[in-house]
């Protein structure tokens, strides 16, 4: 039986107890907000009960045993305190290790066993997640070209179509049709070898010279084509150096891209062994195009076709003899595969399916996996309202907004499902009732690739069945969750009680003796350790936010701390600033380097690495900057800090010149974020996303 974690002890000691003991950590990092734990064996954390420490603010479970828990501000106090611990000394590590040195004892560790499983689906996951806005993008292009096509404004499905409309396909057929070299680049980019030359290579094979080939009236001599009885394509075969090419049309085609780019990793890197450094530049890309280009359209560009069509016609076979099968089979393994990355292999089906049959009968059933989700978040809303819970509510809004409107389940996922137990099997209950809908009616095909919003409803066929599927995946999800409450009796207890004594606190009444126990303790992810940290006089008193308290309702412009196009946070990829357990704000995707206050206060973070800072209003508000994801790991490289902590600041003042270009030779994303970390304590703050704005521009209103 596991030592309870929220025993005696300091705040460092119960962490210790969560993650299995100093025995269990391999290594040990921190960044402006997170413990990083790599760990022996993830299993042995006890995640529920670090979620329940106060001062602990979420935990973050990831593949490979590693462990993030987002502290806040105090995380170089807490990390500080872990390794001064006197098991640390013995059984825990020595020192922090690298990223790399982790990675590397990892692969040592797994070699021939699971490493490969994880590294392929990290290279899939990475090919196309850089993607995933272009494609929200044309999904919606398309949404609103089917919503007019439904109201009769337009005939979208005509031949004879104005030159209007067959521009506006252009718009979102463009993402889908080059999507092989968006997809060769990102590759490439992930396999360390110039991006450019993978998409080169797969642009050879997509050029008018190369494509016009296909046509058996275009008069080049010694082109032959036959047609596909199965799928109904055309196949056309040239001879090229005397030697037979099969000719295909390689517009929306995935599994080329994927392959071509690891045998172009071999090659690239070889030539990279065999020419002099001084030479690099002028002849790695030529031999490895010249070499590429070839195998590509001789060998893999057919063999990747190959594979995909015949995935394609087994899935087809089973939703054309077994459509209920098929139907509850995706919407209920699609909760199991989107927070471990392992959909991406289906995605990439759903557009091959698009490109071969011209249809897609995968994204139908999907649908109503991911509206079960947002019913699901939903209940949770509307438990949050009817319990008052503040900063839950905040998370499910923006996670609720995020689905519904862009059909995009992370947010829902990593800020509230993954982290209750209980929501899982309702939201089963819900894909399942969907799925069933879907097959008993028949089956739903859609002709685009489209994310399953409410926006996109249009583009799936029959209408009629897919809207009532997707219609009793929410509301049998949100019901049961609603309904039996996504906490235990005692945890509701226990969160109701917490929740009492902060408003108490906020009202300057003592709370019980009992209450004030249970704030001490904690008992949720992010509502006890929000309150507990800052709702409290002892807590207020503890992080020394004694500034005085601003006039209730008084707004406070956030500016933005760098030019450039601010998004929400949703859209910056990292799970736990998407959760907003590091509190609302705004991502701004940066157009310069220079990073500058956004606000006037005191400096109380200053990352030694120059990555982030945190700065304390006169009224209490609590803002951090955190330049690009995952940039601790650069260790300073391209960071040159202007300032130091404990200075007071203005808005406008130079933190930090950064190198962007560094940043992204390093593979980490730029986007600059700022947040409110005392959100739960504030009554509003409103981003202001959609626009690009200038380095001092207001993008956030906090209202106390």
């Amino acid at each position: 039986m596991n030592t309870p974690v929220a025993g005696p002890g300091t705040p460092a000691e119960q962490i210790l107890r969560g993650v299995g003991g100093a025995e269990n950590i391999e290594s040990l990092t921190h960044c402006a907000t997170r413990l990083r734990f790599q760990l022996h064996d993830g299993a042995k954390a006890d995640t529920a009960a670090l979620d329940a420490l106060t001062g602990v603010m979420a935990t973050v479970p990831q593949s490979g045993d590693r462990l993030q828990i987002v502290i806040g501000g105090a995380v170089a106090r807490v990390y500080s305190e872990i390794m001064n611990l006197p098991s640390m000394a013995g059984g825990g590590t020595a020192g922090p290790k690298s990223d790399a040195d982790v990675k590397a004892a990892m692969r040592a560790k797994s070699r021939g066993r699971y490493a490969w499983v994880d590294n392929f689906f990290e290279y899939l996951s990475d090919s196309f997640r850089p993607l995933m806005g272009v494609l929200l993008g044309s999904s919606l292009i398309i949404a609103i070209a089917s919503v007019l096509d439904a109201l009769g404004v337009v005939d979208f499905r005509a031949a004879d179509k104005s030159a209007t409309w067959v521009f506006v396909d252009a718009m979102w057929r463009s993402v889908l049709y080059f999507l092989p070299i968006m997809v060769a680049y990102n590759s490439a980019k992930k396999l360390k070898i110039d991006p450019w030359v993978g998409a080169a290579v797969m642009a050879a094979v997509m050029t008018p010279n190369f494509t016009g080939m296909l046509n058996p009236k275009s008069g080049i001599p010694g082109i032959t084509c036959t047609t596909n009885g199965t799928l109904g394509t055309q196949e056309c075969v040239a001879h090229v150096f005397g030697l037979p090419m099969q000719l295909n049309d390689y517009g929306g085609q995935v599994f080329v891209p994927l392959l071509m780019v690891a045998v172009l990793a071999l090659v690239y890197k070889g030539l990279q062994r065999i020419f002099p450094e001084t030479v690099h530049l002028v002849f790695v890309p030529f031999f490895s195009m010249l070499i590429m280009i070839p195998i590509t359209a001789f060998l893999i560009g057919p063999l990747g076709v190959w594979a995909g069509n015949g995935l394609g016609e087994g899935l087809s076979w089973l939703n054309g003899n077994a459509p209920i099968v098929f139907a509850i089979l995706i919407p209920l393994l699609y909760p199991f595969l989107v927070p471990l990355g392992l959909h991406w292999p289906l995605n990439a089906l759903m557009l091959v399916n698009i490109n071969t049959l011209g249809y897609d009968f995968i994204q139908g059933p999907m649908g109503a996996w991911n509206f079960a989700c947002f019913g699901a978040t939903a209940g949770v809303l509307l438990l949050s309202l009817r319990h008052r819970e503040k900063e839950m509510r905040q998370t499910a809004t923006g996670a609720l907004a995020a689905g519904l409107l862009g059909g995009i389940s992370e947010p829902s996922l990593y800020g509230i499902h993954l982290r209750f137990k209980r929501i899982y099997p309702r939201m089963l209950v819900g894909c399942l009732v969907g799925g069933v809908i879907v097959g008993v009616m028949g089956g739903v095909d859609t002709k685009a690739f489209a994310f399953t919003s409410l926006l996109t409803i249009p583009v799936f066929s029959p209408m009629t069945t897919y809207a009532i599927a997707i219609t009793a995946a929410f509301f049998v999800s949100m019901a049961l969750v609603y309904f039996s409450d996504f906490r235990t009796p005692e945890d509701r207890a226990q969160a109701n009680a917490e929740r009492d004594a902060s408003e108490a606190a906020s009202r300057g009444e003592a709370a019980p003796a009992d209450d004030r126990e249970l704030v001490t303790v904690g008992a949720s992810a992010t509502t006890a350790g929000a309150s507990a940290s800052a709702s409290t006089p002892a807590a207020a008193s503890a992080s020394g936010a004694g500034a005085p308290t601003a006039t209730a309702g008084k707004a406070i412009e956030l500016a933005a701390p760098v030019a450039g196009r601010v998004v929400g946070l949703d859209e910056v990829g990292d799970p736990v600033f998407a959760s907003r357990a590091l509190g609302e704000g705004v991502g701004i995707e940066p157009a310069d380097g220079r990073i500058v206050a956004p606000v006037d206060g005191e400096l109380i973070i200053v990352a030694a690495t120059g990555h982030a800072f945190g700065i304390r209003t006169a009224d209490g508000v609590e803002v951090l900057i955190h330049i690009g994801i995952d940039t601790v790991q650069m260790k300073g490289e391209g960071f040159d800090v202007r300032t130091e902590s404990g200075r007071q600041v203005s808005v406008g003042d130079l933190l930090v010149e950064v190198d962007l270009d560094a940043v992204r030779a390093a593979e980490h994303p730029t986007v600059t974020l700022m947040t409110v970390t005392n959100t739960a304590d504030l009554t509003s703050v409103e981003p202001h996303t959609g626009q690009t704005v200038a380095a001092g521009a207001p993008v956030v209103t906090v209202r106390r």
